[in-house]
């Protein structure tokens, strides 16, 4: 039923092409123009990215033994049914867009060192020495500090009462599955993690999480609000009928994605060392995390007035047309955005994390390509739920599971690094390299990190396509 609650998107004409390197890539994804209000307009002066309506997340540790022989099977026979997979529905929206990514668990684990010599690494390299360098990390740090780093927690997460600290998960692997048809992403599912499929037996799954995202675009009702109605969400009436996300306000607006391959690990000079030759070149990292949203907060209490929620959403001192949730504010410099605090108390969210999240000169990358200052560096992936926290859990008392709906979002953001998303985060949280917004973090003057409660975090690295089954794995000796 699902699937007819939104018209899906016109996509463009899909040629065929083979799958490009860069999995994080929505291959065939639809730029179009939308008025304030987030509609397609001939009128329309705002390029926003089309998400695809629907988006699950599958979690797993491995179910294979710690060796060579198994792992190298286990690679086999993985990338067999990736392949299978794309046979039958192309890694495109219209289709089913999927990535794997893989947590430190699995390199720690199941990688302790690289028994083969390569053009890549040496003989006996140990982990996580054949892990991607961040440069610019280690450099701040006077140590070696590496693109996928743990997942920790910032200043504003709170979860919710009685809940318990933040989860920080060790799970070894995860799969992000897109596509603007449900029945699609759940065959995909089927494929890759069903009892009859050909990778059947290579995991044990810990969580199922379902999202959604859009349906809007064209005037009518979309998914946010026509599901968090129909669940019965507290605040859900508020939520703008043609709305991306359970918030109001567009999330993916194209000035705000990071563009082409800039979030690779080896675009940008000086960020790891995998140019010009690196094992994980053309590959990424990627943040994945469930926080609760308060829509009664949003909507009624916190940020009452649509101006209220501008200056959450973005940076005080705007005044758009009420009804408006699709602008692009010039990007706010750190100084300015402390400049805001001391005029108005309070910072915007993105405004707090504009500096911080692209480029601060001019850049060329290694592939030629000329970047302007103030260039997004990230590429969003997140979307909204109903899980509570998640739609499956193998471990229901410890993650709080609950068959009550709950509005709620999977955040996920690939970027070149780690570091790169903490600072970002940090900033979010008014937490900048060389100084401290005088703003408590989950005050209601500090964006909108009042609404939000963060229940879980990991952080993965996804490889390139080439590598995306069991990567090292033929390593082993």
């Amino acid at each position: 039923m699902i699937d007819t609650m939104a018209q899906p998107p016109d996509r463009p004409t899909f040629t065929g092409s083979p799958p490009v390197q860069e999995q994080y890539i929505l291959q065939n994804e639809q730029v179009i123009m939308v008025d304030g209000a987030g509609v397609q307009s001939s009128k329309g002066t705002i390029a926003v990215r089309v998400p695809t309506l629907h988006d699950h997340v599958v979690t797993a540790k491995l179910d294979v033994p710690a060796n060579a022989k198994a792992l190298q099977e286990a690679q086999h026979q993985f990338e067999s049914a990736l392949l299978d997979l794309e046979r039958q529905f192309p890694s495109t929206p219209t289709g089913v867009a999927t990535t794997v990514a893989w947590g430190l668990p699995y390199f720690r684990h199941y990688i302790p060192t690289v028994g083969k010599s390569s053009n890549f690494f040496k003989a006996g390299t140990r982990y996580p020495e054949y892990l991607p360098v961040d440069l610019v990390t280690s450099k701040n740090e006077g140590r070696t500090v590496y693109a996928l780093q743990e997942a920790r927690t910032f200043p504003s997460d709170q979860p919710p009462p009685g809940f318990g600290p933040v989860r920080l998960e060790q799970n070894d692997v995860a799969v992000l599955l897109r596509s603007d048809s449900l029945a699609n992403v759940k065959a995909a599912q089927n494929v890759l993690f069903g009892t009859g499929g050909k990778a059947s037996g290579l995991f044990k799954v810990t969580s199922i999480r379902y999202g959604f995202s859009g349906g809007g675009f064209y005037g009518q009702q979309g998914l946010p609000s026509k599901l968090a109605l129909a669940a019965g969400i507290p605040g859900a009436k508020s939520i703008p009928q043609q709305s991306q996300g359970f918030l109001g306000f567009a999330t993916t607006l194209d000035s705000n994605m990071g563009p082409g391959v800039i979030a690779n690990l080896e675009t940008l000079p000086g960020i790891t060392d995998q140019w010009p030759n690196g094992y994980f070149k053309q590959g990424t990292t990627m943040h994945l995390s469930h926080l609760f949203q308060d829509l009664v907060a949003w909507y009624e209490q916190n940020y009452p007035e649509y101006a209220d929620r501008v200056q959450a959403m973005v940076q005080p001192g705007l005044s758009p047309a009420p009804g408006t949730y699709a602008f692009q504010p010039p990007g706010q410099s750190e100084a300015e955005v402390a400049q805001g605090v001391k005029r108005y108390h309070a910072y915007g969210h993105t405004g707090s994390m504009s500096q911080v999240d692209s480029t601060t000169s001019s850049t060329t990358s290694n592939y030629g390509k000329a970047y302007p200052t103030g260039t997004t560096i990230p590429v969003r992936g997140d979307f909204d739920t109903l899980d509570n926290p998640f739609h499956y859990t193998s471990d229901p008392t410890g993650d709080h599971y609950s068959e009550k709906k709950a509005a709620g979002l999977h955040f996920i953001q690939f970027q070149p690094t780690t570091g790169i998303f903490n600072r970002v985060r940090l900033a979010m949280d008014g937490h900048y390299p060389d100084r401290t917004l005088p703003i408590a973090p989950r005050s209601p003057h500090a964006g909108i990190n009042s609404v939000l409660r963060t229940t879980h975090r990991q952080n993965y690295l996804v490889p390139p396509r080439r590598h995306r089954s069991f990567p090292l794995a033929e390593f082993l000796a």
